[in-house]
């Protein structure tokens, strides 16, 4: 056992939100959270930090970690220092969470010299998450996009995958990313339950292999229950792009872009103020480095 591992899990952007259904889809993009995990002596005692945004809580690695040690029975043998390092921006409706959870997973199991498969390190990570109060769902649809990469469509109440699929075409990602934060766990999911209809066809849409549609309808959907300005996804829609939204709870809008249309369509979202941020559709595994 090296008592000490990293690993990397990537980003992942909303198709259909969750919430409602106890169902959501979700595709995985190559914004990436990088974790180490070293343990130590003090059994119990988990020390974490969050060097790409040091004034982040850490409650969600504390309990990732805890969740790994005691799934093998060594919490009152070890503790554990943690890091982990980002370019997802927090709180902003890129899956951040997910990322970070699927990756301390990985790197605390293969610290302690362990595998387990990977729909269990995805759980830990979603246990971990309702331990720390950041998810209302448990966000495995979210989780598992980022870890999978591709499309996965989930029913997060059984925790299960019903669908994966392959990108069908090489498309870039555009996210309007605003300043101000919101949190998952801060989301009036009351509101929902009048549109519950609405989001069930753009659930079915998923199902049906029509993603991009799916994302849009989803996106309206809950711009106008959380009242974000919806006209950002369609502006950005007029400027080419294939399908745009809400990203999970927002702030931030995703836009799915053909490569010809990238300038129009991100010159559409910086009218609207706030960070542009690039990526692409991500394949890539989560993975011990």
């Amino acid at each position: 056992m090296s008592g000490k591992a990293s690993a990397v899990a990537h980003g992942a952007a909303t198709i259909v939100n969750a919430m409602a259904l106890g169902k959501g889809a979700a595709f995985g993009v190559d914004l990436y959270t990088k974790a180490e995990v070293k343990l130590t002596d003090d059994p119990m005692v988990v020390e974490a930090k969050i060097s790409s945004d040091p004034t982040e809580s850490t409650v969600l690695a504390e309990k990732t970690v805890a969740r790994v040690l005691h799934l093998f029975n060594v919490e009152k043998r070890f503790g554990a220092k943690v890091e982990t390092w980002s370019n997802i921006p927090i709180a902003k409706g890129l899956k951040s969470s997910s990322a970070a959870a699927n990756a301390i997973a990985l790197a605390a199991t293969a610290a302690l010299g362990k595998t387990l498969d990977d729909l269990e390190i995805i759980k830990l990570g979603v246990e971990a998450a309702f331990d720390a109060k950041v998810t209302v769902t448990g966000a495995f649809d979210d989780a598992c996009a980022s870890y999978f990469g591709g499309i996965v469509v989930t029913d997060n109440l059984k925790r299960e995958i019903v669908k994966q699929s392959p990108f069908a075409e090489d498309l870039v990602v555009l996210f309007l990313v605003p300043p101000q934060k919101a949190y998952s766990a801060d989301s009036d999911v009351s509101r929902l339950s009048a549109l519950n209809p609405l989001v069930q066809v753009a659930y079915d849409k998923a199902l049906e292999g029509k993603f991009w549609e799916a994302l849009t309808l989803n996106g309206l959907i809950h711009s106008s229950v959380w009242s974000y300005d919806s006209s950002i996804a369609v502006d950005a829609l007029v400027a080419g792009a294939l399908a745009a939204g809400l990203c999970g709870k927002g702030p931030a809008v995703t836009a799915i872009s053909p490569e010809g249309k990238i300038d129009s369509v991100r010159a559409a979202l910086q009218k609207h103020g706030g960070e542009v941020l690039e990526a692409c559709l991500s394949k890539e595994k989560a993975k011990v480095i």
